[in-house]
């Protein structure tokens, strides 16, 4: 099963209840209460869904980790570019 169809198919169970918390579909005698708490729960848990994906990506950034190596061997290509563009009659 990949990772979509999981998402999906827990987005269909949570919804699924939802729904018949909230409509009483199947008639089971719900105190007014339930209902009441469960209406505005899709907003909740999409507020909820934000906060969680913005503070992973802060903390990613966060923690991102800085590789000299890399960034020196990137510039020396960059150069080799360069140069080789120029050789070919490329003006810059």
């Amino acid at each position: 099963m990949t990772k979509l169809l999981e998402w999906l198919f827990g987005v269909s169970v949570v919804g699924a209840v939802w729904a018949v918390v909230t409509f009483d579909l199947l008639n089971l005698s719900l105190p007014q209460t339930y209902r009441e708490v469960a209406w505005p729960m899709p907003v909740y848990l999409l507020v909820s869904f934000g906060c969680y994906s913005l503070a992973t990506v802060g903390y990613r950034v966060a923690t991102f980790n800085d590789s000299e190596e890399a960034a020196k061997e990137l510039q020396e290509q960059i150069k080799e570019a360069k140069e080789d563009l120029r050789k070919r009659g490329l003006k810059m």
